[in-house]
């Protein structure tokens, strides 16, 4: 058995793209030198995220997953492997991307599929969840604000994802907010998210954010790794940096699984609401106590 190391980064990225590509190339030569095999890099690192959350008209450089950014990306990781956030364009439509690449090319691309706030004025949705291969294993992704829904993840975990990348602009709270970042609530849903998320499908879960500000987004860094038994293993805090850490995958996921496996232990059967027409009227109901009171009437 073979650890992997693996690094999951939080750093401010903009409008700038050679600027970008000057950060992402430093971090993947850092990386490199430092002997990491995966490196996760943060949502929206190639041309910045959205200046707020309310719709903004000038939104990220839009790119194609064939095009010459992507390419250089990929020559830039060489025999790294590396996820990245960017805005894709794609059949007249622009989406919230991420992308997997090495020296060889693209590996695999995730479509963000729930999008918060009005993110939807400016991306469409995705609309699945896939893992694939790549040299350091079966790798997922999913973007921000996608692992609040326990679906996302475990949808990867049942194609047979081992290590799963969540590559975010987090931000802290706008209501509420307090000048001490580690005490934001935002932050604390952030953490709680990556370690449920990690423990409730007993993988290797990755944890890139941005960090710094924005616009009017002030981002809660705290890039980590999480182990499959929700132990945090490597963190950056809410300060810019590299989570490191030596996981040897398959004992890790053979060792958590060994006596509770929660995906073996599923009972698919008796999870009736799960795609059924009560996730349909959840949708349009005000909220679940309405949707109960209708059903008893």
């Amino acid at each position: 058995m073979t650890a992997v190391r693996m690094a999951a980064v939080s750093a401010p990225f903009d409008r700038d793209l050679e600027q970008d590509f000057a950060r992402i190339a430093a971090l993947i030569d850092r990386a490199r030198a430092d002997g990491v095999q995966l490196l996760a890099l943060p949502e929206a690192c190639l041309g910045g995220y959205l200046a707020n959350l309310d719709g903004d008209a000038d939104g990220p450089p839009p790119l194609e997953a064939d095009g010459p950014e992507i390419k250089r990306l990929a020559a830039l990781a060489g025999d790294l492997v590396v996820t990245a956030g960017f805005c894709e364009r794609a059949d007249g439509a622009l989406y919230n991307s991420a992308v997997c690449v090495t020296g060889d090319g693209v590996l695999g691309l995730h479509r963000k599929v729930h999008q918060p706030l009005s993110e939807d004025a400016t991306y469409r949705a995705g609309e699945r969840f896939t893992a694939f291969d790549t040299p350091v294993g079966r790798l997922g992704m999913m973007i921000c604000y996608d692992k609040a829904f326990p679906e996302s993840a475990r949808e990867l975990a049942l194609d047979g994802a081992e290590v799963v990348v969540c590559m975010s602009a987090w931000p802290g709270s706008r209501t509420g907010a307090t000048a001490e970042l580690a005490r934001d609530r935002w932050k604390r849903r952030f953490d709680l998210f990556d370690r449920a998320r990690a423990l409730e499908n007993q993988i290797v879960w990755l944890s890139a954010n941005q960090s710094g500000e924005f616009g009017d987004l002030r981002f809660v860094a705290s890039a980590k790794i999480v182990d499959p038994g929700g132990d945090v293993v490597a963190c950056t805090g809410v300060a810019e940096g590299l989570a490191v850490a030596d996981i040897d995958v398959t004992e890790a996921l053979t060792t958590a699984r060994r006596s509770m496996g929660h995906l073996r232990d599923r009972r698919p059967a008796t999870y009736t609401a799960i795609g059924s027409g009560i996730d349909a009227a959840l949708d349009t109901a005000s909220d679940v106590g309405e949707l109960a009171r209708s059903a008893t009437e």
